[in-house]
């Protein structure tokens, strides 16, 4: 199969859908893999390397469009990629349509099949989310600590505290991937942390991860009492493939202590937060009601060359699926838009 890597046009966003050796792979089973000049720049790439691994580099997204039957990107089409996306494609990428209901449409009546990476199922596990929330969930408390120092207008506290002060509060919704590498960095960073879940088990691994970390079950009641103590909010909820669920209302974030920090995890998918509004790492940050808000929804394009290493890891074996006759019949969990129809659950009950 014709694949095609296209450089990522999103704001600020840095990542590669596959990588050199990721690419190499591909071509020793037999397929042309071709890449936009300098689409592995900001993940430390040059063409050089690609060529290296066999792949052919075409100069410009209109040149790997033509050519591809198959491309791969990491993020959702940008309005002036649709004009080159065929009905006789195959898209392979984040989507999150749930929230993208212009884009939806756009793909429908270009007339393409479009497998997204987010509800990709294998024994129940997400397996192309969940390095991406890996890195999100880490970047969270990373970013949200340096959010609430007060030059970036948060309440001036360290996270971990010293002797003779406080340890910041770091609440997080959900104890999923994302959810639980939050409280990883959390708890690493000496934070006093709070989980809530509704599955024992998570909330099990959260409370092993040290005597600083509490796991809730999600009563809403002691959610609110426990969200409005907090220096640190990271909504991490996720439910595959549909609109995030607000469990955090305007209300509550109105009564939150001025100069503390959300980081919304979830925003790609609406956000778990009803204040949440989608930002990009040019403008990241928003102030609401004296609380700061972070809802980049391409956080880990901050670290492309560690993001794109692990996307490609997690890539590769499915790529080499999608490029069989009988591809759908293993994938199926991924298939948003077949042949221009929405055939997607969560997205024909949106």
């Amino acid at each position: 199969m014709r694949i095609g890597i296209p450089k990522e046009i999103k704001t600020l966003e840095g990542r590669v859908a596959v990588i050199p050796a990721a690419a190499g792979q591909l071509v020793q089973e037999g397929h042309e893999v071709y890449l936009q000049s300098g689409a592995g720049l900001l993940s430390g790439y040059i063409d050089a390397d690609y060529v290296q691994s066999g792949v052919q580099i075409l100069p410009t997204a209109a040149d790997v469009y033509t050519t591809a039957e198959m491309i791969v990107k990491v993020k959702e089409p940008q309005v002036e990629e649709l004009e080159l996306l065929r009905a006789d494609h195959l898209l392979f990428s984040y989507l999150h349509l749930a929230v993208a209901p212009e884009l939806l449409q756009a793909l429908v009546k270009i007339g393409l099949t479009a497998v997204a990476f987010e509800t990709l199922q294998s024994h129940g596990q997400l397996p192309l989310l969940a390095p991406m929330s890996d890195i999100a969930g880490r970047l969270a408390v990373q970013i949200g600590s340096n959010l609430l120092q007060q030059p970036h207008g948060g309440r001036g506290i360290l996270l971990g505290g010293l002797p003779g002060t406080p340890r910041g509060h770091v609440v997080i919704l959900g104890a999923g991937v994302a959810g639980g590498n939050a409280a990883l960095m959390a708890s690493a960073m000496g934070a006093r942390v709070t989980v809530f879940d509704q599955n024992r088990d998570k909330l099990t691994r959260m409370r092993a991860l040290g005597a600083n970390v509490t796991g809730l079950h999600a009563f809403a009641e002691i959610i609110k009492k426990t969200v409005l103590e907090a220096d640190l909010l990271v909504g991490a909820i996720l439910i595959p493939g549909r609109k995030a669920t607000h469990l955090v209302s305007a209300d509550w974030v109105r009564q939150m202590k001025p100069g503390s920090v959300i980081v919304d995890i979830a925003v790609d998918q609406g956000g778990c937060i009803e204040t949440t509004q989608p930002t990009s790492y040019a403008e990241p940050t928003f102030l609401w009601e004296q609380v700061v808000h972070f809802g980049v929804t391409n956080m880990p394009g901050a670290v492309p060359r560690t993001a794109s290493q692990a996307l490609s890891a997690a890539l590769v074996p499915y790529i080499l699926r999608l490029a069989q006759a009988d591809w759908d019949q293993h994938l199926h969990t991924g298939v948003n838009v077949r042949a221009g129809k929405i055939v997607h659950p969560a997205l024909q009950s949106a």
